[in-house]
């Protein structure tokens, strides 16, 4: 009989009282887990040096980031967000695996964090990146499961990749001496969700089937995904 390996995500949600954006991922692969890193990773949210999410930061910002196991890389990543009011609170708390690996579609028994409840408890985000689209398993798809138990449903705004979405997220104004389950009164805010095209390199193959992305190459033949996703995340970051 095979054993599951149990993937637990290594770090808490980052978010700060004042942030506005915030990165909804899945999970870093297992050895973040397991705590055997490579030498170039970052022992952080998006640390593993095969995800080029802080590559296409570092190369909008010029922040000239260290990648390595050191503090200092830790606590440069740490800064940019706080400096630019971003968070992570990726949606995924823990999940099996057959095979270990960092595969979406391997994931089962999957048991998904509370990020409506974290919404709630930062009022000043109002806009999620989430780190793929909706494809089985992806932050989106989660997303989209998650927002069910709640009763709400995305709706969509742009179909363009990224695709953009909103739902409305029930403000409860509760009083401090009313009972918890009654409310004196409510207000919706509206929350925007953008799916970005994934950092990782599985979705090579997608971006090159993206008109848009087809019609750079032909105009500038050196232009590639990476150009193309750095060229898309700078709109949002």
């Amino acid at each position: 009989m095979t054993t599951m390996f149990k993937h637990k995500h290594p770090y808490k949600p980052f978010i700060q009282k004042d942030t506005t954006k915030l990165i909804v991922g899945t999970l870093p692969p297992p050895r973040f887990s397991t705590r055997e890193l490579l030498e170039k990773d970052v022992d952080f949210c998006y640390g593993s040096y095969y995800n080029s999410l802080w590559l296409f930061l570092d190369k909008i910002h010029n922040l000239n980031l260290r990648y390595d196991n050191s503090n200092e890389a830790i606590e440069e990543r740490k800064a940019f967000f706080i400096k630019n009011k971003i968070g992570v609170c990726d949606i995924v708390e823990s999940a099996e695996r057959d095979k270990i690996d960092a595969s979406d579609l391997g994931m089962k028994n999957i048991k998904l964090r509370d990020v409506i409840g974290y919404l709630e408890q930062y009022p000043n985000i109002d806009t999620l990146l989430f780190t793929g689209g909706n494809s089985k398993n992806g932050p989106e798809y989660f997303f989209r499961r998650h927002l069910k138990t709640y009763n709400l449903k995305l709706e969509l705004v742009s179909n363009e990749v990224p695709r953009i979405h909103k739902f409305e997220l029930p403000v409860r104004l509760i009083t401090s001496t009313a009972p918890s389950t009654s409310s004196i009164g409510a207000s919706n805010k509206i929350i925007k969700t953008v799916s970005l095209t994934s950092g990782s390199g599985a979705a090579n193959i997608s971006i090159s089937r993206i008109p848009l992305y087809k019609q750079l190459k032909a105009k500038n033949p050196k232009f590639n995904t990476f150009d193309f996703r750095v060229m898309q995340y700078r709109e949002f970051f």
